[in-house]
Protein backbone atom coordinates (compact mmCIF):
# COMPACT_ATOMS: atom_id res chain seq x y z
CA UNK A 1 0.00 0.00 0.00
CA UNK A 2 1.03 3.61 -0.49
CA UNK A 3 0.24 6.08 2.29
CA UNK A 4 0.87 9.78 2.84
CA UNK A 5 1.38 11.31 6.28
CA UNK A 6 0.90 15.06 6.60
CA UNK A 7 2.23 16.82 9.69
CA UNK A 8 3.30 20.31 10.67
CA UNK A 9 5.76 19.07 13.29
CA UNK A 10 8.41 16.38 12.98
CA UNK A 11 11.79 15.51 14.57
CA UNK A 12 14.27 16.98 15.27
CA UNK A 13 11.49 19.08 16.77
CA UNK A 14 10.82 17.62 20.20
CA UNK A 15 7.19 17.30 21.26
CA UNK A 16 4.68 14.52 21.69
CA UNK A 17 3.03 15.00 18.31
CA UNK A 18 6.30 15.00 16.36
CA UNK A 19 7.57 11.85 18.04
CA UNK A 20 4.22 10.06 17.77
CA UNK A 21 3.99 10.81 14.05
CA UNK A 22 7.53 9.61 13.47
CA UNK A 23 6.73 6.37 15.28
CA UNK A 24 3.64 5.79 13.13
CA UNK A 25 5.60 6.50 9.97
CA UNK A 26 8.40 4.11 10.91
CA UNK A 27 5.89 1.47 11.89
CA UNK A 28 4.24 1.56 8.47
CA UNK A 29 7.61 1.40 6.71
CA UNK A 30 8.64 -1.61 8.80
CA UNK A 31 5.44 -3.32 7.67
CA UNK A 32 6.57 -2.93 4.06
CA UNK A 33 4.45 0.04 2.94
CA UNK A 34 5.52 3.02 0.86
CA UNK A 35 5.07 6.16 2.95
CA UNK A 36 5.30 9.73 1.75
CA UNK A 37 5.90 12.33 4.45
CA UNK A 38 4.62 15.88 3.90
CA UNK A 39 5.87 18.54 6.31
CA UNK A 40 7.13 22.15 6.43
CA UNK A 41 10.75 22.81 5.60
CA UNK A 42 12.86 23.06 8.77
CA UNK A 43 16.01 25.04 9.43
CA UNK A 44 18.99 22.85 8.62
CA UNK A 45 17.20 20.54 6.18
CA UNK A 46 19.90 19.15 3.88
CA UNK A 47 19.67 15.54 2.74
CA UNK A 48 15.96 15.00 2.19
CA UNK A 49 14.64 11.60 1.23
CA UNK A 50 12.84 11.28 -2.10
CA UNK A 51 9.66 10.23 -0.29
CA UNK A 52 9.53 13.48 1.72
CA UNK A 53 7.72 16.52 0.34
CA UNK A 54 8.73 19.81 1.96
CA UNK A 55 6.35 22.75 1.83
CA UNK A 56 6.67 26.35 2.93
CA UNK A 57 6.25 27.10 6.59
CA UNK A 58 6.28 30.02 9.01
CA UNK A 59 7.40 30.37 12.60
CA UNK A 60 4.95 29.56 15.37
CA UNK A 61 4.49 32.57 17.70
CA UNK A 62 5.95 32.04 21.19
CA UNK A 63 7.44 28.69 20.17
CA UNK A 64 10.91 29.27 18.70
CA UNK A 65 12.04 26.44 16.48
CA UNK A 66 8.52 25.25 15.63
CA UNK A 67 6.73 26.02 12.38
CA UNK A 68 3.32 25.60 10.83
CA UNK A 69 2.83 24.74 7.19
CA UNK A 70 1.40 27.32 4.84
CA UNK A 71 -1.54 26.44 2.55
CA UNK A 72 -0.49 23.98 -0.16
CA UNK A 73 -3.66 22.53 -1.72
CA UNK A 74 -2.50 22.91 -5.34
CA UNK A 75 0.92 21.42 -4.58
CA UNK A 76 -0.58 18.40 -2.86
CA UNK A 77 -3.24 17.86 -5.51
CA UNK A 78 -0.60 17.88 -8.26
CA UNK A 79 1.66 15.55 -6.26
CA UNK A 80 -1.10 13.08 -5.47
CA UNK A 81 -2.46 13.10 -9.02
CA UNK A 82 0.88 11.78 -10.28
CA UNK A 83 1.58 9.47 -7.30
CA UNK A 84 -1.75 8.69 -5.70
CA UNK A 85 -1.76 7.39 -2.11
CA UNK A 86 -4.26 4.73 -1.12
CA UNK A 87 -5.02 6.72 2.05
CA UNK A 88 -3.63 9.71 3.92
CA UNK A 89 -3.18 10.52 7.57
CA UNK A 90 -3.31 14.17 8.66
CA UNK A 91 -1.75 14.67 12.07
CA UNK A 92 -2.18 18.41 12.66
CA UNK A 93 -4.96 20.93 12.26
CA UNK A 94 -2.92 23.81 10.79
CA UNK A 95 -3.13 25.33 7.31
CA UNK A 96 -1.17 22.42 5.83
CA UNK A 97 -3.56 19.92 7.40
CA UNK A 98 -6.58 21.75 6.00
CA UNK A 99 -4.91 21.81 2.57
CA UNK A 100 -4.30 18.06 2.71
CA UNK A 101 -7.92 17.31 3.53
CA UNK A 102 -9.10 19.61 0.76
CA UNK A 103 -6.80 18.01 -1.83
CA UNK A 104 -7.80 14.51 -0.69
CA UNK A 105 -11.48 15.34 -0.97
CA UNK A 106 -11.01 16.77 -4.48
CA UNK A 107 -9.18 13.60 -5.58
CA UNK A 108 -11.42 11.15 -3.75
CA UNK A 109 -8.62 9.85 -1.51
CA UNK A 110 -9.82 8.59 1.90
CA UNK A 111 -8.29 10.36 4.88
CA UNK A 112 -7.92 9.89 8.61
CA UNK A 113 -6.95 12.63 11.05
CA UNK A 114 -5.21 12.45 14.40
CA UNK A 115 -6.56 14.31 17.41
CA UNK A 116 -3.30 15.10 19.20
CA UNK A 117 -3.83 18.46 20.91
CA UNK A 118 -6.59 19.94 23.05
CA UNK A 119 -6.53 23.43 21.58
CA UNK A 120 -9.79 24.18 23.35
CA UNK A 121 -8.04 23.68 26.70
CA UNK A 122 -5.16 25.85 25.51
CA UNK A 123 -7.59 28.76 25.28
CA UNK A 124 -8.11 28.50 29.04
CA UNK A 125 -4.40 28.17 29.76
CA UNK A 126 -3.57 31.28 27.77
CA UNK A 127 -6.24 33.43 29.40
CA UNK A 128 -9.07 33.21 26.85
CA UNK A 129 -11.54 30.63 28.23
CA UNK A 130 -14.42 32.21 26.30
CA UNK A 131 -12.81 30.89 23.10
CA UNK A 132 -12.92 27.24 24.16
CA UNK A 133 -16.23 26.62 22.40
CA UNK A 134 -15.00 28.31 19.23
CA UNK A 135 -11.84 26.19 19.21
CA UNK A 136 -13.82 22.98 19.70
CA UNK A 137 -16.20 23.82 16.83
CA UNK A 138 -13.22 24.61 14.59
CA UNK A 139 -11.62 21.26 15.42
CA UNK A 140 -14.90 19.40 14.88
CA UNK A 141 -15.23 20.91 11.41
CA UNK A 142 -11.65 19.92 10.57
CA UNK A 143 -11.85 16.33 11.79
CA UNK A 144 -15.31 15.70 10.36
CA UNK A 145 -13.85 16.51 6.94
CA UNK A 146 -12.08 13.15 7.10
CA UNK A 147 -13.45 9.61 7.18
CA UNK A 148 -12.05 8.84 10.66
CA UNK A 149 -10.56 10.68 13.64
CA UNK A 150 -7.96 8.71 15.57
CA UNK A 151 -7.62 9.23 19.33
CA UNK A 152 -5.41 7.51 21.94
CA UNK A 153 -7.88 6.87 24.78
CA UNK A 154 -11.44 5.69 25.34
CA UNK A 155 -12.03 8.74 27.53
CA UNK A 156 -11.26 11.12 24.65
CA UNK A 157 -13.20 8.96 22.22
CA UNK A 158 -16.34 9.23 24.34
CA UNK A 159 -15.87 12.98 24.88
CA UNK A 160 -15.53 13.75 21.18
CA UNK A 161 -18.46 11.52 20.27
CA UNK A 162 -20.54 13.52 22.72
CA UNK A 163 -19.40 16.74 21.01
CA UNK A 164 -20.55 15.68 17.55
CA UNK A 165 -17.30 14.32 16.12
CA UNK A 166 -17.95 11.60 13.55
CA UNK A 167 -16.36 8.15 13.49
CA UNK A 168 -13.91 8.56 16.34
CA UNK A 169 -11.58 5.54 16.35
CA UNK A 170 -9.27 4.60 19.20
CA UNK A 171 -5.66 3.93 18.29
CA UNK A 172 -3.77 3.04 21.47
CA UNK A 173 -0.25 4.28 22.17
CA UNK A 174 2.83 2.38 23.24
CA UNK A 175 6.30 3.11 24.57
CA UNK A 176 9.70 1.77 23.59
CA UNK A 177 10.70 -0.10 26.73
CA UNK A 178 14.11 -0.81 25.23
CA UNK A 179 14.84 2.91 25.19
CA UNK A 180 13.09 3.86 28.42
CA UNK A 181 14.46 1.53 31.07
CA UNK A 182 15.30 1.82 34.79
CA UNK A 183 18.73 0.42 33.92
CA UNK A 184 19.61 3.79 32.38
CA UNK A 185 19.69 5.42 35.83
CA UNK A 186 23.02 7.26 35.92
CA UNK A 187 24.88 8.02 39.13
CA UNK A 188 27.20 10.36 37.27
CA UNK A 189 24.30 12.45 36.02
CA UNK A 190 22.82 12.57 39.51
CA UNK A 191 26.18 13.76 40.87
CA UNK A 192 26.09 16.56 38.28
CA UNK A 193 22.75 17.51 39.78
CA UNK A 194 24.32 17.52 43.23
CA UNK A 195 22.49 14.39 44.37
CA UNK A 196 23.89 11.20 45.87
CA UNK A 197 22.46 7.69 45.85
CA UNK A 198 20.17 8.51 48.77
CA UNK A 199 19.18 11.96 47.53
CA UNK A 200 15.91 12.92 45.87
CA UNK A 201 15.23 14.46 42.46
CA UNK A 202 11.81 15.49 41.24
CA UNK A 203 11.81 15.58 37.46
CA UNK A 204 9.73 17.22 34.76
CA UNK A 205 10.08 16.33 31.07
CA UNK A 206 8.21 18.26 28.40
CA UNK A 207 7.47 21.68 26.98
CA UNK A 208 8.09 24.46 29.48
CA UNK A 209 4.97 26.40 28.61
CA UNK A 210 1.81 27.83 30.16
CA UNK A 211 -0.45 24.96 29.06
CA UNK A 212 1.57 22.54 31.22
CA UNK A 213 0.31 24.08 34.48
CA UNK A 214 3.85 24.54 35.77
CA UNK A 215 3.07 26.81 38.75
CA UNK A 216 1.31 23.88 40.43
CA UNK A 217 4.36 21.66 39.97
CA UNK A 218 6.51 24.37 41.55
CA UNK A 219 4.13 24.79 44.49
CA UNK A 220 4.06 21.05 45.10
CA UNK A 221 7.85 20.84 45.07
CA UNK A 222 8.22 23.78 47.46
CA UNK A 223 5.88 22.03 49.88
CA UNK A 224 7.99 18.89 49.64
CA UNK A 225 11.11 20.91 50.40
CA UNK A 226 9.66 21.90 53.75
CA UNK A 227 10.19 18.30 54.90
CA UNK A 228 12.99 17.40 52.49
CA UNK A 229 15.07 20.56 52.07
CA UNK A 230 17.87 18.83 50.13
CA UNK A 231 15.47 17.83 47.33
CA UNK A 232 16.32 18.93 43.76
CA UNK A 233 14.05 19.63 40.81
CA UNK A 234 15.39 18.82 37.33
CA UNK A 235 13.64 20.23 34.24
CA UNK A 236 14.17 18.55 30.88
CA UNK A 237 12.90 20.51 27.89
CA UNK A 238 12.48 24.07 26.73
CA UNK A 239 9.73 26.51 25.88
CA UNK A 240 8.45 30.06 26.22
CA UNK A 241 8.05 29.86 30.02
CA UNK A 242 11.57 28.64 30.75
CA UNK A 243 13.24 32.04 31.08
CA UNK A 244 10.79 33.29 33.71
CA UNK A 245 10.76 29.96 35.54
CA UNK A 246 14.54 29.91 35.70
CA UNK A 247 14.67 33.51 36.89
CA UNK A 248 12.13 32.85 39.65
CA UNK A 249 13.73 29.56 40.75
CA UNK A 250 17.53 29.79 40.55
CA UNK A 251 17.94 26.53 42.51
CA UNK A 252 16.19 24.47 39.81
CA UNK A 253 18.27 22.38 37.41
CA UNK A 254 17.55 23.10 33.74
CA UNK A 255 18.83 20.37 31.42
CA UNK A 256 17.53 21.70 28.11
CA UNK A 257 16.10 19.54 25.35
CA UNK A 258 17.28 15.93 25.42
CA UNK A 259 16.72 13.30 22.73
CA UNK A 260 16.91 9.55 22.31
CA UNK A 261 19.02 7.74 24.87
CA UNK A 262 19.81 11.00 26.64
CA UNK A 263 16.20 11.77 27.52
CA UNK A 264 15.84 8.16 28.68
CA UNK A 265 18.93 8.56 30.89
CA UNK A 266 17.53 11.75 32.41
CA UNK A 267 14.12 10.18 33.02
CA UNK A 268 15.55 7.10 34.75
CA UNK A 269 17.79 9.26 36.94
CA UNK A 270 14.81 11.00 38.53
CA UNK A 271 12.90 9.80 41.59
CA UNK A 272 9.42 11.24 41.01
CA UNK A 273 7.85 12.55 37.81
CA UNK A 274 5.80 15.64 38.67
CA UNK A 275 3.35 16.20 35.81
CA UNK A 276 0.76 18.87 36.59
CA UNK A 277 -0.57 19.36 33.05
CA UNK A 278 -4.34 19.24 32.58
CA UNK A 279 -4.43 19.91 28.83
CA UNK A 280 -2.88 16.71 27.45
CA UNK A 281 -4.66 14.72 24.79
CA UNK A 282 -2.64 11.75 25.99
CA UNK A 283 0.73 12.50 27.57
CA UNK A 284 3.42 10.21 26.13
CA UNK A 285 5.77 11.31 28.89
CA UNK A 286 3.61 9.45 31.40
CA UNK A 287 4.35 6.17 29.62
CA UNK A 288 8.02 7.07 29.38
CA UNK A 289 8.20 7.76 33.12
CA UNK A 290 6.52 4.46 33.97
CA UNK A 291 8.77 2.54 31.60
CA UNK A 292 11.75 4.22 33.28
CA UNK A 293 10.57 2.98 36.67
CA UNK A 294 9.81 6.49 37.92
CA UNK A 295 6.67 6.89 40.09
CA UNK A 296 4.42 9.58 38.69
CA UNK A 297 2.02 12.16 40.08
CA UNK A 298 -0.42 13.30 37.39
CA UNK A 299 -4.06 14.20 36.95
CA UNK A 300 -6.40 11.30 36.24
CA UNK A 301 -7.01 11.55 32.50
CA UNK A 302 -5.24 10.65 29.27
CA UNK A 303 -2.39 8.19 29.72
CA UNK A 304 -2.69 8.40 33.51
CA UNK A 305 -6.28 7.18 33.43
CA UNK A 306 -5.39 4.38 31.02
CA UNK A 307 -2.39 3.01 32.90
CA UNK A 308 -1.45 4.75 36.15
CA UNK A 309 -2.94 3.11 39.25
CA UNK A 310 -3.25 5.32 42.30
CA UNK A 311 -0.83 4.36 45.10
CA UNK A 312 0.61 1.61 42.90
CA UNK A 313 2.50 3.57 40.25
CA UNK A 314 2.33 6.96 41.94
CA UNK A 315 -0.83 9.04 42.22
CA UNK A 316 -3.69 9.74 39.80
CA UNK A 317 -5.39 12.89 41.07
CA UNK A 318 -8.90 14.04 40.20
CA UNK A 319 -8.65 16.85 37.65
CA UNK A 320 -8.79 20.19 39.41
CA UNK A 321 -7.79 18.87 42.84
CA UNK A 322 -4.66 20.97 43.24
CA UNK A 323 -4.49 20.30 46.99
CA UNK A 324 -4.57 16.55 46.32
CA UNK A 325 -1.81 16.91 43.75
CA UNK A 326 0.43 18.76 46.20
CA UNK A 327 -0.31 16.25 48.98
CA UNK A 328 0.64 13.34 46.71
CA UNK A 329 3.96 14.93 45.74
CA UNK A 330 4.81 15.56 49.40
CA UNK A 331 3.71 12.09 50.54
CA UNK A 332 5.35 10.03 47.81
CA UNK A 333 8.38 12.28 47.50
CA UNK A 334 9.03 11.96 51.22
CA UNK A 335 8.73 8.17 51.42
CA UNK A 336 11.74 6.37 49.94
CA UNK A 337 10.44 2.91 50.79
CA UNK A 338 7.11 3.58 49.10
CA UNK A 339 8.79 4.87 45.93
CA UNK A 340 11.13 1.90 45.78
CA UNK A 341 8.15 -0.44 45.97
CA UNK A 342 6.47 1.51 43.16
CA UNK A 343 9.44 1.41 40.79
CA UNK A 344 9.01 -2.18 39.62
CA UNK A 345 5.24 -1.80 39.46
CA UNK A 346 5.70 1.21 37.17
CA UNK A 347 7.77 -0.82 34.75
CA UNK A 348 5.30 -3.69 34.78
CA UNK A 349 2.42 -1.32 33.98
CA UNK A 350 3.72 -0.69 30.46
CA UNK A 351 5.72 -3.86 29.79
CA UNK A 352 3.05 -5.29 27.50
CA UNK A 353 2.74 -2.17 25.32
CA UNK A 354 4.38 -2.75 21.95
CA UNK A 355 4.96 -0.15 19.22
CA UNK A 356 4.63 -3.00 16.69
CA UNK A 357 1.02 -3.54 17.77
CA UNK A 358 0.25 0.15 17.34
CA UNK A 359 1.72 0.04 13.82
CA UNK A 360 -0.40 -3.01 12.99
CA UNK A 361 -3.58 -1.34 14.26
CA UNK A 362 -2.79 1.89 12.38
CA UNK A 363 -2.14 -0.06 9.21
CA UNK A 364 -5.44 -1.90 9.57
CA UNK A 365 -7.37 1.35 9.95
CA UNK A 366 -5.79 2.92 6.87
CA UNK A 367 -6.27 -0.25 4.82
CA UNK A 368 -9.95 -0.36 5.71
CA UNK A 369 -10.32 3.24 4.54
CA UNK A 370 -8.40 2.54 1.34
CA UNK A 371 -10.47 -0.52 0.48
CA UNK A 372 -13.88 0.67 1.55
CA UNK A 373 -13.66 4.45 1.77
CA UNK A 374 -16.28 4.53 4.50
CA UNK A 375 -15.98 5.25 8.19
CA UNK A 376 -17.89 2.29 9.60
CA UNK A 377 -15.45 -0.35 8.45
CA UNK A 378 -12.54 1.72 9.82
CA UNK A 379 -14.22 1.89 13.20
CA UNK A 380 -14.92 -1.82 13.22
CA UNK A 381 -11.28 -2.57 12.55
CA UNK A 382 -10.15 -1.38 15.98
Amino acid sequence: MRYAIVTETYPPEVNGVALTVQGLEQGLRERGHDVELVRPRQDGDLDIAADTLLVRGAGLPRYPGLKFGLPATRTLRKRWQSARPNAIYVATEGPLGWSALRAARQLGIPAATGFHTRFDDYMRDYGAPWLQGVALRWMRRFHNSAQATLVPTRELQHFLQGQGFDNVVRLARAVDTRQFDPARRDRGLRRQWGVGDDGFVAIYVGRIAAEKNLPLAVRAFRELQKTRPEAKFAWVGDGPAREQLQRDNPDFIFCGVQRGEEVARHFASGDLFVFASHSETFGNVTLEALASGVPTVAFDYGAARELLRHDVHGAAIADGDDAGFIEAVVRIGGDDLLRNAMRMACRNAVAALRPEQVAEDFDRILQSLARNGGPHVAAAAT
